[in-house]
């Protein structure tokens, strides 16, 4: 035996152990049902990601609705593909609550697509639902996290739900079956490059 064929071996032994141990995780993984995803944390891409999740709904055939909290008036680059794919969107539209400085009118805002979310929260018929920069809402306490826990808890037991934002609340992390944290390294803003279309808007 030469010695490519004696590394060739070990590399395929050890390769044989991965295997092994990814099929017994996937052996063991049998429980199938709707889960919640938080992407959390202070770096760029947390919407980014939920959209991804929310494409690929759409791609296999499902159906999801987005809510979206925070965002502004800006044109949405995914919410301009996404609706001509049947998907529902709600937005809060009011901008930013540091330009607007309005509590009363960006709680009235915040509630008006929380009540949306909360009747998609109880539809069956969605398979995904995005709730966009809600841990915002909570920190604000423009929604009440009790009434978020509730609806999060008796929805459909198939459906699943992501939830983006800073700082998300420990309760939400708590609950939630799958938590990211985006964490930032670097980013063009903080080097005086401004926000531009098709990349971060």
């Amino acid at each position: 035996m030469t010695d490519q064929d004696k590394k060739d071996e070990r590399h395929q032994a050890r390769m044989q152990k991965v295997k092994d141990k990814v099929d017994a995780r996937i052996d063991a993984a049998q429980e199938e049902r709707g889960i919640v995803i938080v992407i959390t944390g202070n770096g760029k891409g947390k919407s980014t990601s939920g959209f991804g999740t929310v494409t690929r709904t759409v791609g296999h055939g499902l159906k999801a609705a987005v809510c979206q909290f925070i965002k502004g008036s800006w044109e949405c680059g995914e919410r301009n593909l996404l609706e001509k794919a049947g998907v529902e969107f709600h937005v809060m539209a009011t901008g930013f609550t540091w330009n607007t400085q309005d509590k009363e009118k960006d709680t009235q805002a915040a509630q008006e697509v929380w009540q949306e979310a909360k009747r998609l929260l109880a539809d069956d018929s969605i398979d995904v639902l995005m709730l966009d920069e809600l841990t915002y809402m909570v920190s604000y306490k423009y929604i009440d996290l009790d009434e978020v826990i509730d609806a999060l808890v008796n929805r459909p037991p198939m459906q699943h739900v992501i939830i983006t934002g800073r700082g998300c609340h420990r309760s939400l992390v708590e609950l939630a079956d799958t938590v990211s944290e985006v964490q930032p390294t670097k980013h063009a803003f903080d080097a005086g490059i401004k926000a531009q279309k098709g990349v971060d808007w």
